[in-house]
């Protein structure tokens, strides 16, 4: 009998688990995330208060969230239309039910007397998640003076996990350092915002002059005014990325905090890129085509991390939607561009597609991609201001006329190379001898024709701090290619020696031996003298870092002392660039493991460490490390590159080469 009663039992149903939700999650059907001693779920969003969603983020998804928001609204609404109104004496009729945004702003506690901490309450501290994953997102409209409460709201891994409690576990602000505590302040949120926004100018907008800065300043100061009148304001995510640029050169004792308690990085700087890319994208800045998110788009690309596969880095993303941005507004046409009668309007714009081009050009080569662009999709003019000199002296429109055409010849010869060398017949077999010998030949071409033009000229060196970046940056440019190429002849091989290999034929036997040795051999000495030729380069921090890179990647392979100033130049910039610490690292791990006998693996790596050195290329005009080397601070701290005084130029008038990029 206890048998067939034990038998009984197995075969029985488990007994259904006792439902434990409130009753609003559960008239729902969501889950509830009741915290211990609550009756039920609070949630306060924007500007509605919603008496039965959980805050924390690391309790409720954003679905659930939503489903929330939509539900409460859905049966306030049904609840209204049912609910008979009351007149006044007045005959004026008002509402039986306070306006939910009414009663948000003026209840702190709940119905159930459970308080609510101060930043999860509707206004200005929302974090992002909350902001745009639910109703209203800011939108272009938006006034400043909110985008900046976004922009400086606290981190958003700062929310309290148990936001009903009456005392916080920590400074919302703490993350960010001591001094960040006063972003809570609006006067001192605007006093931050112009700091920053003034180191933009005085630093990125000489390298990239997208922006009228006397315009953008006197928009700013009006939209920040007590009396901001009806103006349109600035567009949200063009002061998101402004700023978000600033802070990276910043010198401002909220940022030295900042940078202070995270070993050099700067956290606070980290959280403005993010939400600056994250606002761009929820206006749809890559999706529709106008001159604004055009100067976005190329200023959030430079803006964000330039190393590949980083999590939360679209490298190439936004070059390419200003580019199509470009297409779509014609101005890769000579007779559009010529329509463009404001000159405030034409310069930027022509400035601007320039600088796509060529960025997608060397982009494309740098970072193994497929350039967007050919040679053939364009057949606009270099824009250029001034007149042309008549004293028998190069004026500076002839000067940047000089450098449009450097850099264009040099794009297009780094086009050629990203589409023969990134494709995969050519990591398979390896590249054709000839398709190698016609890089070297342009290489060559290009560098007599152009180099002493635009490179470093030590005994001849004058300018103004434009031109002196512009040279800077030309000549590590057309260095770094020298590298490119031997990078990819060292990972691939050559196609005709590849192939003997393969069939096991003797090294006597192969075809042209002698002229794959020469090509080789002279790719190397010009690789490792370019390596070289940048170390002893003064790098400016907002120019050129990929070079600095690829030339102490290829130094430390080969176990040269002169990879120790590209690391001191990285360690100098990690500070500005989070990613330019980590390859300081790896290059420097690379180094001491050669320097300790285990060298790296390569189709050339054992001709290039048989290159003597130091030795500079025979056509090399800069001399010795003494004057250019790698530009470290001086002794007052301050970033190399700031523009001091009245330098800084005022103008959006195209005043800098492209190939400072």
């Amino acid at each position: 009998m206890q048998n067939q009663i034990h038998e009984l039992a197995k075969s029985l149903p488990p007994p259904r688990k006792q439902n434990t939700a409130c009753d609003a999650c559960r008239s729902r059907k969501v889950k509830c995330h009741r915290l211990p001693g609550q009756e039920k779920v609070m949630l306060v969003v924007l500007d509605y208060s919603v008496s039965v969603a959980q805050i924390s983020s690391q309790a409720l998804s954003f679905q659930e969230l939503s489903l929330h928001q939509a539900t409460s609204e859905k049966k306030r609404n049904a609840a209204g239309s049912r609910r008979p109104r009351a007149v006044s004496n007045g005959g004026t009729r008002n509402s039986a039910v306070q306006s939910p945004v009414a009663s948000s702003k003026t209840a702190s506690p709940t119905e159930d007397n459970i308080h609510i901490p101060q930043y999860l309450q509707p206004g200005s501290y929302l974090p992002l998640p909350i902001k745009h994953g639910l109703y209203p997102p800011i939108t272009i409209n938006t006034p400043t003076r909110d985008v900046l409460a976004y922009l400086f709201s606290p981190p958003e891994n700062m929310i309290d996990p148990n936001p009903f409690s009456q005392q916080r576990s920590k400074a919302l602000y703490g993350a960010w350092g001591e001094p960040a505590e006063k972003l809570a302040d609006p006067d001192f949120r605007t006093e931050l915002a112009f700091d920053l926004v003034e180191v933009y100018f005085q630093i990125v907008h000489s390298r990239l002059p997208l922006l009228n800065p006397d315009q953008f300043r006197d928009q700013l100061r009006s939209q920040l005014s007590s009396n901001s009148g009806t103006e349109k304001p600035l567009h949200p995510a063009l002061v998101a990325t402004v700023i978000a640029w600033g802070s990276k050169f910043s010198e401002h004792q909220l940022l030295l905090a900042d940078r202070s308690a995270h070993g050099g990085q700067g956290h606070f700087s980290k959280a403005l890129i993010d939400r600056a890319r994250d606002l761009a994208e929820a206006l749809k800045v890559h999706r529709i085509p106008n001159a604004d998110h055009v100067v976005i788009a190329l200023l959030v690309e430079t803006l964000q991390s330039q190393t590949q596969n980083e999590s939360g880095c679209f490298l190439g993303f936004w070059l390419t939607a200003a580019t199509r941005h470009l297409l779509e507004l014609g101005i890769n046409h000579k007779q559009v561009a010529a329509t463009l009668a404001d000159p405030e309007e034409r310069g930027p714009l022509i400035f601007a597609w320039w600088m796509a081009c060529i960025c997608d050009a060397f982009g494309a080569l740098y970072y193994r991609r497929k350039p967007v662009l050919d040679d053939d999709d364009y057949d606009i003019d270099f824009y250029l201001v001034g007149p042309i000199s008549t004293d028998g002296q190069p004026s500076t429109r002839e000067q940047l006329e000089g450098y449009y055409r450097a850099a264009h010849s040099l794009a297009r010869t780094a086009r050629s190379m990203a589409r023969k060398l990134w494709r995969p017949a050519t990591e398979g077999d390896g590249i054709p001898l000839e398709v190698l010998r016609t890089f070297c030949q342009a290489l060559c071409d290009w560098r007599t024709e152009f180099f002493d033009k635009v490179s470093v000229h030590m005994n001849d060196y004058s300018g103004d701090f434009v031109t002196t970046v512009s040279r800077f940056a030309s000549d590590a440019q057309y260095h770094v290619m020298w590298i490119i190429l031997y990078n990819a002849v060292d990972e691939f091989g050559v196609k005709e020696v590849n192939e003997i290999q393969r069939a096991s034929t003797p090294p006597h036997d192969i075809p042209n031996s002698a002229l794959i040795d020469d090509t080789t051999r002279k790719l190397v000495m010009e690789a490792v003298n370019s390596a070289t030729r940048i170390s002893t380069l003064k790098l400016d921090p907002a120019v050129m870092l990929f070079s600095c890179i690829a030339a102490g990647q290829l130094l430390a392979r080969i176990g040269r002392r002169e990879v120790l100033q590209c690391i001191t130049g990285l360690e100098q910039y990690s500070r500005s660039y989070e990613e330019a610490g980590d390859q300081a690292v790896e290059i420097r791990k690379i180094y001491q493991q050669v320097s300790a006998g285990h060298g790296s693996q390569g189709h050339l790596i054992g001709v290039a460490k048989q290159v003597p050195g130091p030795a500079l290329h025979p056509n090399t005009t800069a001399s010795t490390r003494e004057v250019f080397m790698m530009n470290v601070d001086d002794d007052d701290g301050e970033l190399n590159g700031r523009i001091r005084g009245d330098v800084c130029p005022h103008s959006s008038v195209l005043h800098s080469s492209p190939a400072d990029k």
